[in-house]
C-alpha cells in the first residue's frame, strides 16, 4: 500500500508528447500541481499547448528541460515529487535508419536516468512507467505460443531484436531494465502501463506522432489503394491517460497492465470510419499477402515481418486493468471518430 501525498507536485516526463499531454491535462483538471519535462521550453510549436494549459491553471504547471540520455537532467524536475510518471520514450516504427541511436539508447538510457534519479530523490514513492503491449509480444504469430491463445501480462516479448522489430525491442529492454532497478531498492514501487495502439484526438495539431500520422494517412488518401491484413489492439489516448493517473494515485495497484479496448483488423477500422467519413479517400481493399511480399520492402516492411504478422489475428486480455485500475474503456467507434474529427477540424488535410 503506497499513499501518495497529492499536495506534492507530480512529475510527467515527455510532457509535450501526444499521450503525456492528456495525462497533464487530467492531472490539472483534478487541481494537482504538475511538473513536466520537455526537451526545449522555447519551442513554441511543441510546448505551446502546455503554455496554454499553464495559463488556464495558474501556478499549477511548471516546465523543465531534460534529455533522456543526459545523466542528471531530471534531478531539478523531480525534487519534492512523490509520484513520477515516466512517459518519455521514442515511438517510431517506420523509416528507422539507426535503431540503436533512434530507439534503443533513448528508451533504455532514459529509463535508467529517470529511475536512478528517483533513487537519489528521497521524496519519490511511486513510478508509473509507460511501456507497451510490444513488450509482451513481438509478432502476431507469437499468439500461438500463449497457453490460451490470448496475450496476458504474463507474457514477455522474446522475439524482437535490433534488426527485427527494433521499436518493440526498445520497449522490452526498457521495461525489463525498470523492473531490475525496482527490485534493487525499497524506496518506491513500480507500476507498468502496457498500452496497445493508442488512437484518439490530439491536444495539438502536430503530425510527428505515429498515432496521429496513422489516422491522417487513413483519411488523406495515402492508403487509398489498400492495406495489408494487419490486426491492431486499440485503446483511446484518453483512457491511457486516465490509467496513468489511476495507477499513480490508487494505493493498492501493482504490476503490469495491458490497455486494449478491443482488437480490430485494418478493414474493421475502415468500415467504422466509412459511416461518417466516406467522402474522404479511405482505403479501398485488402492487399493480398503475395503482393505485400512484393511491395512491402519498398514501404519498409521486411519479408520476415510480413510472414509473421500479415493475416494473423491477435487477442488481448484486458481484465486485469479493469480490476486493478477500475478503468472503463471508451468504445472503439468513438475513439476513431473523435480522432478523425479532430484531424478534419484542425485543417491538417491538404
Amino acid at each position: 500500500m503506497t499513499e501518495i501525498n497529492l499536495s506534492k507536485p507530480i512529475l510527467v516526463t515527455g510532457g509535450s508528447g501526444y499521450m503525456a499531454s492528456w495525462i497533464i491535462k487530467l492531472l490539472l483538471e483534478k487541481g494537482w500541481n504538475v511538473k513536466a519535462t520537455v526537451r526545449d521550453k522555447s519551442n513554441e510549436g511543441k510546448v505551446g499547448h502546455l503554455l496554454k494549459m499553464g495559463k488556464e491553471y495558474p501556478g499549477k504547471l511548471e516546465l523543465f528541460e531534460a534529455d533522456l540520455i543526459q545523466n542528471g537532467s531530471f534531478e531539478d524536475a523531480m525534487t519534492d515529487c512523490e509520484l513520477v510518471i515516466h512517459n518519455a520514450s521514442p515511438f517510431k516504427i517506420w523509416r528507422i535508419k539507426e535503431p540503436q541511436k533512434e530507439l534503443i539508447d533513448p528508451a533504455l538510457e532514459g529509463t535508467r536516468n529517470v529511475l536512478y534519479t528517483a533513487n537519489k530523490t528521497q521524496s519519490v514513492k511511486r513510478i508509473v512507467l509507460t511501456s507497451s503491449v510490444v513488450a509482451i509480444y513481438g509478432d502476431a504469430i507469437d499468439i500461438k505460443n500463449t497457453p490460451l491463445g490470448i496475450f496476458t501480462e504474463n507474457e514477455w516479448n522474446n522475439t524482437s531484436s535490433l534488426n527485427h522489430q527494433p521499436y518493440s525491442y526498445s520497449k522490452t529492454l526498457a521495461e525489463r531494465e525498470a523492473w531490475k532497478i525496482a527490485e534493487e531498492q525499497k524506496q518506491w514501487d513500480l507500476i507498468i502501463i502496457n498500452p496497445g495502439f493508442v488512437l484518439g484526438p490530439s491536444l495539438t495539431n502536430r503530425i510527428d506522432s505515429t498515432s496521429i500520422d496513422f489516422m491522417l494517412s487513413m483519411i488523406n488518401g495515402k492508403y487509398k489503394s489498400g492495406f495489408p491484413d494487419l490486426y491492431f489492439g486499440i485503446v483511446d489516448v484518453r483512457d491511457v491517460a486516465m490509467a496513468h493517473v489511476l495507477a499513480g494515485t490508487k494505493s493498492s495497484v501493482s504490476g503490469r497492465h495491458i490497455l486494449v479496448a478491443d482488437t480490430l483488423n485494418f478493414f474493421e477500422i475502415v468500415n467504422i470510419l466509412k459511416k461518417t467519413y466516406d467522402k474522404y479517400p479511405l482505403p479501398k481493399g485488402k492487399i493480398p499477402k503475395l503482393f505485400v511480399y512484393l511491395l512491402g520492402p519498398l514501404q519498409g516492411l521486411s519479408w520476415k515481418y510480413i510472414k509473421l504478422n500479415v493475416g494473423i489475428p491477435i487477442k488481448f486480455d484486458n481484465s486485469y486493468s479493469k480490476k486493478d485500475l477500475q478503468i472503463e474503456y471508451t468504445p472503439i467507434e468513438k475513439t476513431l471518430n473523435d480522432h478523425a474529427e479532430q484531424i478534419v477540424k484542425s485543417g491538417l488535410l491538404k
